[in-house]
């Protein structure tokens, strides 16, 4: 006679996991089924392996982070909010804190005390996990599930939980494959593109500026149709580029127009959001103080050393020119290049390198209050598959977990 379970979930993200331990309430029976060797591997990686679990925003500012499309997740943020996660892991041992008053991470500032948790507790209320164990396809009659199909074997089930996440670290298992399977039953997937990731520039100066993060930095497209896109935050130099918590941000808008225009042109404001106003007076007054001083030491009152010579050289001045030696022309620019400076984006290192995808599963094809498919009946899906992303900041692993617990709470 063949098993039947309550609930078979596919992946063993964060929405995988709970919403497989929030099913498994009330002696439900749940079958996890990963395709690696072991759970959680995406999960084990998360915040640079500190697992920045969320943040202390309240629902409403949170939505806010993802843009037009952030009240989509009001239903299940009422379900299980930050709080509510928070209670979570404290009831199966965890402590956590937010040392920074905002992010929350576990004290232990380790995701393997998370994911050791996880596991327990799903030992605990009973999932059956089945690793190794990679889904070809959802069984389905009628518009309504079955089971689901692996290479050599049938399970069966009448509700799925579809939670593979999306593309993001092919190396930790992401393929893409919850999305040709959501295909296959009717679900449209809208573009999708890496996020969450370093940038590479046309210029080359950047290589010279590696050393120092720079802090508030004002980061704006250079292009008539898109003025409207800027971010705010810390920026640090790379060999090939730019990274850093606002670029980390910033890139979820940026690979869209790398795709439509090869290149984008960026200002940026490494100097606190000074004017050009603001940075002529305070030049000035570090030229009283030290009028024989050379100008890259009057500039680097504003900006790290290796910075302010890279600008100095942008404005065609020799870094080691005192002020009356310097041409007003040139003065101006460095002025202007203080205020904005001018890069160009050229190029990412695609998904392999992106820690969240954006796109996936169309919104209007889920009911938010349940995250059930609204095509086919007993379909779920949570976390990073469907179309929302939000910042750094633990903003996607709190979604991962509020939609997941949704989807599994159902069940309970």
């Amino acid at each position: 006679m063949k098993k039947v379970y309550d609930l078979i979930v596919i992946g063993s993200g964060a929405a995988g996991i709970i919403s497989a331990i929030a099913a498994s309430k009330d002696k439900k029976s749940v079958l996890l089924l990963e395709k690696l060797p072991q759970i959680a591997s995406k999960l084990k990686a998360t915040g640079g392996g500190r697992c920045n679990l969320t943040n202390t925003h309240t629902n409403e500012d949170f939505m806010s982070k993802f843009g037009r499309d952030g009240r989509f997740m009001q239903d299940a943020l009422k379900e299980f909010d930050h709080k509510a996660l928070v209670s979570f892991f404290d009831e199966i041992g965890v402590e956590t804190h937010a040392p920074d008053g905002f992010r929350v991470f576990p004290t232990s500032h380790s995701s393997v005390t998370i994911i050791k948790a996880l596991q327990d507790e799903m030992d605990r209320v009973g999932v059956e996990i089945k690793c190794n164990k990679k889904v070809k396809n959802i069984l389905y009659e009628n518009s309504k599930i079955i089971g689901v199909k692996t290479d050599n074997e049938i399970f069966h089930s009448n509700n799925i939980v579809l939670a593979t996440g999306g593309l993001g670290y092919p190396t930790l298992g992401a393929e893409g494959d919850g999305y040709s399977i959501a295909s296959e039953v009717g679900h449209k997937i809208t573009q999708l593109h890496p996020a969450m990731m370093p940038l590479k520039t046309k210029e080359d100066w950047v290589a010279n500026c590696r050393a120092d993060t720079i802090p508030k930095v004002e980061l704006k497209v250079d292009l008539k149709k898109h003025k409207k896109l800027h971010a705010i935050g810390d920026l640090i130099f790379t060999k090939t580029g730019i990274r850093g918590p606002v670029v980390l941000d910033f890139a979820r808008e940026i690979t869209p127009l790398l795709e439509k225009y090869s290149e984008v042109p960026l200002l940026l404001n490494l100097t606190k959001g000074m004017n050009e106003e603001q940075i002529s007076k305070h030049l000035k007054n570090e030229l009283l103080k030290n009028p024989h001083a050379e100008i890259v030491e009057i500039v680097s009152t504003l900006l790290p050393h290796a910075i302010s010579s890279e600008l100095c050289k942008l404005a065609e001045i020799n870094p080691h020119a005192k002020n009356k030696e310097i041409e007003g022309k040139n003065k101006a620019k460095l002025i202007q290049l203080l205020t904005w400076t001018p890069l160009t984006i050229s190029g990412h290192d695609g998904f392999k390198m992106a820690m969240i995808t954006r796109g996936g599963i169309n919104l209007k094809e889920i009911n938010p209050k349940t995250m059930q498919s609204k095509i086919i009946n007993g379909l779920y899906f949570c976390g990073e598959i469907i179309n929302l992303d939000g910042p750094c900041g633990g903003y996607n692993l709190q979604w991962s977990f509020s939609s997941g617990y949704l989807a599994g709470k159902l069940l309970s």
